[in-house]
């Protein structure tokens, strides 16, 4: 595996006098981090997962049972026609399975198989074992305002309502 830090990451010694520009240049190190790491966990669930399911089946894997397929669009901000594309490759690879909804027999409902849980849990551990031991040396209430801070971002960008690209 090719190391997933940046050849340029922006220091106090390399920031411009704009910090827009730096925060940019930063999260564009971050998302193709991301993309790496995606990647790796998808092939560790399972070598023939394609890495763009892996936001689907950590999605599913973080609740207990079953989601709507009309949820999982909206959370993932995919078409559905994406998303069943995705359940379907989870389903051939026997990582999860579709059910009926009791509720409304025109909705489908989607949740991990056994063997899909376990999988996703060992890869979930194996990341947060691996993000432990990277900020091992950091001050946790560094890590508090760290995390403080991506969340009020989120906020943020959820309510601002168009791309200005």
């Amino acid at each position: 595996m090719g190391d997933a830090r940046s050849d340029h990451p922006v220091d106090a010694d390399d920031a411009s006098d704009d910090p827009i520009t730096d925060l940019e240049t930063g999260f564009a190190d971050l998302m193709r981090q991301g993309r790496i790491r995606l990647r790796n966990r998808a092939r560790a669930v399972d070598p023939r997962l394609d890495p763009s399911n892996y936001p689907l089946i950590a999605m599913l894997a973080s609740t207990d049972g079953s989601l709507p397929v009309s949820t999982l669009v909206a959370q993932l901000g995919l078409e559905k026609s994406t998303v069943s594309r995705q359940i379907d490759a989870l389903v051939r690879l026997g990582l999860a399975e579709r059910h009926a909804d009791p509720h409304d027999a025109r909705a489908r409902l989607v949740s991990l198989t056994p063997t899909g849980r376990a999988r996703v849990d060992h890869v979930a551990d194996a990341a947060v074992a691996d993000w432990r031991a990277r900020l091992s040396e950091w001050d946790p209430e560094d890590i508090r305002t760290l995390t403080r801070l991506l969340n009020r971002l989120l906020v943020v960008d959820a309510e601002f309502e168009h791309d200005p690209a």
